[in-house]
């Protein structure tokens, strides 16, 4: 009886998770906060979406055929940039700009390096920026119940104080702003999902969420005040972007140590761009700054190598 030993090279451990089954979780986990932008903007938020989504997966499939690419659309992940930029629209924003920044995120930012986990930056918030910078007019109308309004964060920024909503009203969506950053309820929720299927660990989040709660609280409009530190951390897209979209697989550290550098360098320059610049919100650039950075940060927080000489 012949017996055969198969040798191959590590990791020799098999794991139940892939792209598909990760980018199916991100999508459950992102329900609740599209149920709410359905809920409080209308028909516009689901056109949005639809447009997204379906520009993202239809830019990706047309690529990698042009390019003569194995189809990838079945791994979720163009499904998944669809949806976190159109969370990162107005809901005033015209579908054709939806369109153009879909096909940036996915041909410009995601294919061209390669593919999925490939891309230096995260696509949706160069996307994004993309947008903000070629069609500024279209990036910064707010509506609320039909009426134009302006974000929590931009009410703070220029001073009117007076007309703030209620931290309730911000906790559970009732306010301006992207349509999927408004409901920081239904975005914990969705990170609890998260967190509890071990998509994603605590490390970027919290130390992000944690390091813009104390320089607001040390230096803030209102220093020493913590409810308005609870205020500016609900408002605006701070708990999107910490659990969505700091934590991306591919633009992260892979060290836990890098991770906790990772969100510390977030959280710092989210805080600053918020209270001493220009720019009433920071979460989009901080994120696009640090993944830019984190080649170097894994480099020295990489885990030392037994059993290997220099």
């Amino acid at each position: 009886m012949n017996r055969f030993l198969k040798v191959s090279s590590s990791p020799h451990i098999n794991s139940k998770e892939s792209t598909n089954t990760i980018m199916r979780d991100v999508l459950i986990a992102l329900v609740p906060a599209a149920g709410v932008a359905l809920y409080i903007f209308g028909i516009r938020a689901f056109w949005l979406l639809l447009t997204c989504i379906g520009s993202s997966v239809l830019a990706e499939f047309l690529f990698t055929k042009i390019t003569k690419r194995q189809t990838s659309i079945m791994d979720l992940s163009a499904a998944v940039t669809g949806i976190l930029l159109a969370f990162n629209l107005p809901v005033t924003t015209p579908v054709w700009v939806a369109a153009v920044g879909s096909a940036f995120a996915i041909i410009i930012v995601k294919c061209i390096f390669g593919g999925v986990g490939q891309n230096i930056v995260n696509p949706a918030l160069a996307a994004r920026a993309f947008l903000l910078a070629a069609y500024p007019e279209h990036m910064t109308g707010w509506v609320l119940d039909g009426m134009s309004t302006a974000t929590p964060l931009g009410m703070l920024k220029s001073g009117v104080s007076a007309d703030l909503p209620s931290l309730m009203d911000v906790f559970l969506g009732n306010v301006g702003g992207c349509i999927g950053e408004v409901s920081v309820l239904a975005l914990l929720i969705g990170a609890a999902y998260l967190l509890y299927r071990r998509i994603i660990s605590w490390h970027i989040p919290v130390t992000y969420i944690a390091t813009v709660a104390v320089i607001t609280f040390l230096f803030g409009r209102s220093a020493f005040n913590v409810e308005q530190v609870v205020y500016e951390l609900c408002a605006g897209g701070l708990m999107l972007g910490a659990f969505f979209m700091a934590t991306d697989y591919t633009t992260s550290p892979m060290t836990k140590k890098g991770q906790v550098i990772f969100g510390i360098g977030c959280g710092v320059i989210t805080a600053v761009i918020r209270l001493f610049g220009g720019y009433a919100e920071g979460v989009s650039y901080s994120i696009l700054i640090m993944n830019l950075l984190v080649p170097m940060i894994d480099k020295y927080t990489k885990n030392r190598v037994f059993g290997e000489a220099k």
